[in-house]
């Protein structure tokens, strides 16, 4: 027989920037379906008309994109789909599962503060269920499911294992208001139904949802999907993250300079283990990822083991997927674009600066001797180590260079040659020409710089100082 193939998705609201939590969730859900050979698809939740804006969609597709995850199809819009909702509604109603009812608000909330008087639950229970139809007036009505009056409804859920809610504790939970619009509760079931979502990965703060929409499955026949429910992010002290403990929008890890791999990497394993690894590739990732590596207790957010995951995917990163992300951070942060020269120097440099960069920030910070341009402005501690007598034997050094084959070994020998001929160590060397050629005191190596410019920059930059 068969298997019928996976289908996960990923349904944010855009009501405001992606949330980091929506980026796992979204991530956990890619990995499970790619490492099947399934699909994963994207709906954006924008039936709140008011909060819902086009800047927020596009920061959710933005994010999705940065993050390096690709959706199978079109992203959905559930509010365009509202008219479908309703037909599933009235389909219950006709069936016998859902009902009319005429109750007001005020009627509602007398139920509500009468049973709160007597200790009694308060969960509505409204008149309308079994009234007959020649009974209904002719006034607005909401559309109920009937929710089962006793037994209990178990969720089997991949990640918390089963849990059981009492149907007492289940309200006849509104379909369609009497405006005619559908509710989340009723949008949700239907999309995922119609989409074909066979797993529904999401936070566990929707796990009460699960049971509430269970009666619509039922009610219309239909297969539940299979559910997992995972635990929330939290911040350092143990806290739901928020802003306090830093970013929480997926748009301010790209702008802060966190290549998208490393993210990936981080997020995948917060919440979710295989063995001991800690640095993965995504191929690794989509092979391994299951339900059963991820814990039932929230995660905490931690920035150092960010950082240092996202050190080791620069380190291992082919240079040029690495440069075209480095030229997409600049342009996320609205720095100017590289130029030609520098583009090529940073081609030819890549060796020498990805080890040890955690940050995009970084990884410029050590190609500064690139980006700057002559002549270059001194710090304090390169200005120092020009002294008079550094100069002199910088000057030494300058025709020397202007013929030279320009390889490590000969340049190695040149430098070294000089240093001897004025009675100095080679590391003494080292810091004023490190100043020539960075206008800084820490840099890459003196030698890597002169290979990464060139025989005509490293000559003029010398010049500069030496004429």
């Amino acid at each position: 027989m068969s298997q019928t193939p996976v289908v996960t998705r990923i349904a944010p609201s855009p009501t405001g920037y992606m949330h980091i939590g929506t980026a796992r969730t979204a991530l956990f859900s890619w990995l499970y379906a790619r490492g099947r050979g399934g699909k994963f698809l994207l709906r954006i939740e924008d039936t709140d008309r008011e909060r819902s804006t086009p800047e927020a969609t596009e920061a959710i597709l933005k994010g999705m994109e940065w993050l390096g995850l690709d959706y199978d199809g079109e992203a959905i819009s559930q509010f365009e789909r509202a008219d479908r909702h309703a037909e599933v509604a009235h389909e219950m109603l006709a069936s016998g599962h859902a009902y009319k009812c005429f109750a007001t608000q005020d009627e509602i909330q007398a139920f509500r503060d009468a049973a709160k008087a007597e200790g009694k639950s308060t969960l509505y229970r409204s008149p309308w269920r079994d009234a007959d139809p020649s009974t209904h007036p002719d006034l607005p009505y909401v559309i109920r499911v009937k929710a089962p009056l006793e037994g209990t409804t178990v969720i089997h859920d991949q990640v918390q294992g089963d849990v059981t809610i009492r149907n007492d504790q289940l309200d006849d939970m509104i379909v369609l208001r009497s405006d005619g619009t559908p509710t989340y509760m009723l949008a949700v079931v239907v999309d995922d139904h119609d989409m074909g979502v066979t797993h529904v990965i999401r936070g566990d703060d929707h796990l009460n949802n699960a049971a509430r929409q269970m009666l619509v499955y039922t009610a219309m026949g239909w297969p539940l999907p299979v559910y997992a429910h995972i635990p929330l992010i939290f911040g350092p002290d143990g806290k739901k993250l928020s802003k306090r403990h830093g970013a929480t929008g997926v748009d301010e890890y790209q702008t802060m300079g966190y290549p998208a791999a490393g993210m990936r990497n981080y997020l995948a394993r917060l919440g979710w283990s295989h063995g001991d690894d800690e640095f993965f590739t995504d191929a690794q990732a989509m092979e391994w990822f299951d339900f059963n590596g991820i814990g039932k207790s929230p995660s905490r957010f931690d920035f150092k083991k960010l950082e240092n995951l996202c050190g080791q995917h620069i380190a291992n990163a082919n240079d040029a997927a690495l440069l075209h992300e480095l030229e997409a951070f600049l342009a996320s942060t609205g720095a100017n674009p590289l130029t030609d020269d520098q583009r090529d120097a940073m081609t030819r440099g890549m060796y020498c600066l990805k080890e040890r960069a955690k940050t995009f920030p970084e990884l410029l910070e050590k190609a500064h001797f690139i980006m700057a341009s002559r002549p270059l402005e001194m710090d304090e501690k390169a200005e120092k180590a020009l002294d008079p007598v550094s100069r002199g034997i910088l000057s030494e050094l300058t025709p020397q260079l202007q013929n030279a084959s320009w390889d490590r070994d000969t340049l190695e020998g040149i430098v070294a040659a000089v240093a001897e001929a004025n009675d100095t160590k080679l590391g003494k060397l080292a810091a004023p020409l490190r100043s020539v050629l960075a206008g800084r005191a820490v840099t890459p190596s003196v030698f890597d710089m002169m290979l990464v410019l060139g025989r005509d920059e490293t000559v003029a930059r010398l010049k500069d100082v030496t004429a």
